[in-house]
């Protein structure tokens, strides 16, 4: 237990501060708090006080908990040992990005003019960025990575689909922030294809590759 509060703390951190800010805001916050926005950047979407203050928080806690458990009964556990730091950097990844997003819900929530539409795309945009990078580096598993039939059944299939998932996440997550700077629907269009497009090639990448042999040169 020693072990993984020396390293888990700042995210522990993170989200008990989140559901400590809730409960701090909650009388501040309106009955009606904006929770989505159109590519426009306007509200189109409203959730309760009770929600707008504890959703994301509540969301945040069990992303990072059911990221701790995946591993224990993952039938391919002992793998993830080969790309721990990996993984763990990805839950990091999460909770400060729900973090973020909650912290934008609460200054629009409190009446703050700010670009919501902008800032909800860097931040999709880094979060991809990010985890492309190290995308290469996720070995086979049944819960993390791009787990399509073919990349599932051949562990080559798998790596180099996520070599290449990996490059096009960064390439998608790149052209997502000057997207954000763009910001309104057509900056929210460009996000959309660009990060569908990375999302879309690798599995069909994976077929192809499955298709010719695993073990046989990439295309």
């Amino acid at each position: 237990m020693g072990k993984f509060l020396s390293s888990e703390w700042p995210l522990l951190l993170l989200i008990i501060g989140s559901l400590a800010a809730g409960a701090a805001l909650y009388p501040q916050l309106p009955e009606r708090v904006p929770s989505h926005w159109n590519f426009r950047g306007e509200v189109d979407g409203y959730s309760s006080r009770f929600w707008g203050a504890f959703g994301i928080p509540l969301m945040t806690a069990g992303i990072y908990v059911m990221m701790l458990v995946l591993p224990l009964i993952d039938p391919r556990r002992q793998n993830y040992q080969k790309f721990a730091g990996v993984y763990r950097l990805f839950r990091a990844v999460m909770v400060i990005f729900m973090t973020g997003l909650y912290a934008v819900v609460l200054l629009s929530a409190l009446g703050h003019q700010i670009a919501v539409d902008r800032i909800t795309m860097a931040g999709i945009s880094l979060l991809f960025v990010v985890l492309g990078n190290f995308m290469g580096q996720i070995r086979h598993n049944y819960f993390v990575g791009i787990k399509t039939p073919w990349t599932l059944a051949d562990e080559q299939v798998w790596q180099k689909t996520h070599r290449l998932g990996g490059r096009l996440w960064v390439a998608a997550g790149l052209v997502g922030l000057a997207a954000s700077l763009i910001g309104g629907a057509a900056g929210g269009i460009v996000l959309a294809v660009s990060l569908g497009t990375a999302t879309i090639i690798p599995v069909v990448y994976s077929y192809l590759v499955f298709r010719r042999g695993g073990n046989k040169n990439s295309l």
